[in-house]
């Protein structure tokens, strides 16, 4: 109401409309912290009167003669209100998500009545490492970046920000978003990490405009890119080469009008160093944040130097030869660099800012509050979530939601991940979790369906659903999607993938009678090949293991 706060690196003053704060045990709490701002040469007394005028036009009548009294120059003035959303409702309807909002309560001599206040809206003590916790050379780096970002004097910025798994990528992103936005009306970010991404469901790769700050985590900010495709995979171990086609596709449509900030994969060992070679000579970044612990010894730096000589995965290290080309069918040319003959000197003149986590656990997947699995989970709740109709506050179970009909001749069907055979097609895509997608050809078939591609298309994605139902004798695909029907018209490809719906959804089927639809617990994993094949990726195929 009065002055200025900072909460994960974004500064709230009194002219800006209100903010919702997120702050789940999935993640590092949120801090609120008072700021120093400009007071126009006011007297005291014009700002206890100016600070009054805001409490009385709030309607904070009991707590205003009591702040009053504890009134300083310069202080802050905050007014919190218990938060209630249509997604964070849907969140917490499920029991295994009930908990991440719950206060822990403090017991003890420490323990007063404001604290019993603070808690009543969801506020609470913590020790400092539950909260965000930067290194020095980690506020160096923003510093550097946010400067580099504002005066712009070589282009806009392009920072690529990379790091094994759980070294805090994200949320570093997190908050040098934040921090820019208290300059700029907006930053691009570019997500190419499919595991985690922070405004989509996981597996896709995606370019957005980010005019707001990111003040939760991801499930509580999903909305709709510029530019998306839906990869359909939380890794892309098994088909590199689309990856980077995705990846490129999506690039292309960044105008170079804002700073960008670009996400990548926790994957930087073996087969994923090359590829993140690869992706940093696609993208040529101007910055390159390399986040890693000090006995971390499968990242090399990624001096300009190293990046020019190195050999990645589909391309050739300086030394090796030019490399005008990709060395596999289909990928003859990087498309944004026609013309060019040796695209290894668009990554020359790089600023590589190397920086170490403080937080415990930094680059320790097995420490992380919870495991990338639940993560996506709760990121895909968020996403159905925006089903859930505004103007109630019960919680509609999605089976009691209406579906769209539609007809199998009217959109194309393509299975990412694996094979199926045409007679199963329609068991896969019962009850699963798909891509609402756009492809240039159009949609042909002269019998009643289903059209099915024979290849994977890279194409844009307006969204997701639920195939909720396949009626076999209509000839209809029974969708449920938030995607808004102007969008939805332009929708004529169905892209199934490795990402499934999560196990929550099915299980907390509310008003159903006997057995649960999709559910059994008859099922014998004795049998072979009934359990999911593991992969041991740590293990050297037989070339790579000779001396």
């Amino acid at each position: 109401l009065y002055g200025a706060v900072q909460v994960f690196g974004f500064t709230i003053t009194q002219e800006q409309p209100p903010y919702d704060l997120f702050s789940p045990q999935t993640h590092c709490a949120l801090t609120i912290e008072a700021v120093t701002y400009e007071t126009l040469e006011k007297s005291k007394k014009e700002m206890r009167l100016s600070a009054r005028a805001m409490l009385r036009a709030h309607h904070v009548p009991h707590a205003r003669i009591k702040l009053m009294k504890n009134f300083a120059p310069l202080c802050s003035v905050v007014l919190l209100d218990g938060l209630d959303t249509s997604v964070t409702r849907f969140v917490l309807n499920h029991p295994e998500f009930s908990h991440i909002f719950r206060v822990k309560r403090q017991r003890g001599p420490c323990f007063t009545p404001e604290d019993a206040v603070l808690a009543s809206t969801g506020i609470g003590k913590h020790d400092p490492e539950s909260g965000l916790l930067l290194s020095e050379c980690s506020v160096s780096a923003i510093e550097e970046l946010t400067q580099a970002c504002c005066e712009e004097d070589d282009g806009c910025p392009v920072i690529l920000v990379c790091g094994p798994k759980s070294i805090g990528k994200s949320t570093f992103n997190r908050y040098l978003i934040n921090l820019l936005l208290n300059h700029l009306p907006c930053v691009e970010y570019l997500e190419c990490d499919l595991g985690q991404t922070e405004f989509t469901p996981p597996g896709c790769v995606s370019l957005i405009n980010v005019s707001e700050p990111c003040l939760g985590p991801p499930f509580t900010h999903q909305r709709m890119p510029r530019k998306m495709v839906y990869y359909g995979e939380a890794s892309c171990d098994q088909d590199t080469e689309r990856y980077i086609d995705t990846v490129k596709y999506v690039f292309n449509s960044y105008k170079k009008e804002v700073p960008l900030v670009i996400n990548t994969m926790g994957w930087v060992k073996g087969v994923g160093l090359l590829l993140l070679i690869d992706i940093i000579r696609l993208l040529a970044p101007s910055h390159i944040v390399q986040i890693s612990v000090e006995d971390f010894k499968d990242m090399p730096r990624f001096t300009p130097e190293y990046i020019n000589l190195a050999a990645g995965l589909h391309t050739k290290g300086k030394l090796q030869g030019k490399c005008k080309s990709m060395d596999v069918s289909g990928m003859e040319d990087w498309k944004q660099y026609e013309g060019e003959s040796d695209f290894q000197t668009l990554t020359i003149g790089h600023k590589l800012l190397c920086i170490q986590p403080k937080f415990p656990g930094a680059g320790n997947a097995g420490e992380a509050r919870v495991h990338s699995s639940i993560l996506r989970d709760v990121a895909m709740l968020g996403y159905l979530g925006q089903l859930q109709p505004l103007e109630t506050r019960a919680v509609l179970p999605l089976h009691s939601l209406i579906p769209y009909q539609v007809p199998f001749n009217a959109v194309a069907l393509r299975v990412i991940h694996t094979d199926v055979a045409p007679t199963h097609i329609m068991y896969s895509v019962n009850a699963s979790w798909v891509g609402l997608c756009r492809i240039l050809d159009e949609v042909r078939c002269q019998t009643d369906g289903p059209v099915l591609l024979t290849q994977t298309p890279v194409c844009d994605c307006l969204g997701f659903g639920i195939i909720r139902g396949v009626d076999m004798e209509r000839k209809l695909y029974h969708i449920l999607t938030p995607v808004p029907p102007e969008n939805l018209r332009l929708v004529n490809c169905l892209l199934l993938g490795n990402i499934t719906i999560p196990d929550c959804v099915f299980t907390n089927q509310q008003g159903t009678e006997g057995e649960i639809p999709y559910v059994t617990s008859e099922y014998n994993y004795d049998i072979s090949g009934a359990g999911k094949l593991k992969m041991k990726k740590h293990l050297k195929r037989r070339e790579h293991s000779r001396s």
